[in-house]
């Protein structure tokens, strides 16, 4: 039987449950304007933890000093981190989750793997439950998600990677030479900076010409990481969902 796997990521998790909080409480919506999570507003000090669309706009970056952010936007809209919040949020997240799939997987605080094969006799279409269970999610608990479907936890990831927010994205071993190849090298799962620049002083810019290179070559330059990466890239992936 062939394997259905859903990866479901809560998109910009801390400060979506920030605002759906807020919005509870008759305040604007965090996500609708240039706003941030992380650090100490106040003192503008810290690091940009999560970010909304319209300060990315502003070229705001997870992880930069919120006083250089707060130096490209000044009218920024900066909230600390609350934990106890965002314990509370993923909870309900992953309840609604798990009563679709035999199993669920638990992959961090804000994103699952559900095994949904066996499933078809209950839920015959796999994209329309997938919406399903992304409005339930949204209507519910006042945060957006998006799912990622494929047969392996690497090509339901990376199809949730895909256009956000709010979206189901499909990425079928068929799929993989329109929609993952054409993509660049850095976006693969576990390609991270240093093994893209290998990469790309190899002459590998896109995850296609990854897939199409001898694995022995990539051995030789990256190690076991290197097949791994190739694997990656032909959509190879075995793990269970636990």
């Amino acid at each position: 039987m062939e394997r259905l796997i859903f990866h479901v990521d809560v998109n910009s998790a801390f400060l979506s449950w920030e605002a759906a909080k807020r919005v509870k409480m008759g305040l604007p919506d965090l996500r609708d304007i240039p706003s941030c999570i992380g650090g100490d507003p106040s003192k503008r000090t810290g690091i940009v933890v999560a970010k909304s669309i319209p300060a990315k706009k502003y070229g705001i970056q997870t992880g930069e000093p919120m006083a250089m952010a707060f130096r490209k936007c000044p009218n920024l809209v900066a909230v600390p981190s609350d934990f106890e919040l965002y314990d509370k949020c993923s909870r309900a997240f992953k309840k609604i989750c798990g009563s679709y799939a035999p199993v669920m997987e638990s992959f961090s605080i804000d994103e699952v793997f559900l095994d949904m094969t066996g499933t078809s006799y209950i839920y015959p279409d796999p994209v329309a439950t997938a919406h399903e269970l992304k409005d339930k999610i949204r209507t519910e608990l006042g945060f957006t998600v998006n799912i990622g479907i494929s047969t392996n936890k690497l090509l339901a990831k990376m199809a949730s990677d895909f256009e956000k927010p709010d979206k189901v994205h499909t990425l079928f071993p068929e799929e993989i030479p329109v929609k993952m190849w054409p993509l660049p090298v850095r976006e693969l799962h576990m390609a991270g900076r240093s093994s893209s620049q290998v990469l790309n002083k190899l002459g590998i810019h896109t995850i296609g010409e990854l897939a199409n290179t001898d694995v022995n070559l990539l051995v030789s330059h990256l190690k076991s990481h290197g097949r791994l990466l190739w694997e990656y890239a032909n959509g190879i992936d075995d793990r269970p969902v636990e």
